[in-house]
């Protein structure tokens, strides 16, 4: 009976020395699969220090000026405003009268 419980005691500890392999493995993977996320991630920081360099510039936008009713309205899209300086005088007010209305009501 003694030799029975010996034996259950060595298979004890083996057990628990196999999960402490384990739970070290697991944790080890853990640390270095952070550490290769933190290698590649750039810090906050870094990005809005002057000496970031700037790789492109942002895009100028060209103004057209577009009039009716004696009011002026900016428009950035080429094609709209030609399509809208072709139109005649009357529709063109009506227009404007329509997209001021709707953006009163905003």
């Amino acid at each position: 009976m003694n030799n029975f419980e010996d034996y259950k005691v060595h298979i004890q500890y083996t057990f628990n020395a196999f999960c402490k392999v384990v739970i070290r493995h697991a944790a080890i993977d853990i640390i270095l699969k952070l550490r290769r996320r933190w290698e590649r991630e750039v810090s906050l920081d870094y990005l809005m220090n002057e000496k970031f360099v700037q790789l492109a510039e942002p895009e100028q936008l060209e103004e057209y000026l577009f009039t009716a009713c004696d009011q002026t309205a900016v428009l950035y899209h080429a094609e709209l405003a030609a399509a809208l300086a072709r139109l005649p005088e009357q529709t063109q007010e009506e227009i404007y009268a329509i997209t001021s209305c709707a953006s009163r009501s905003e």
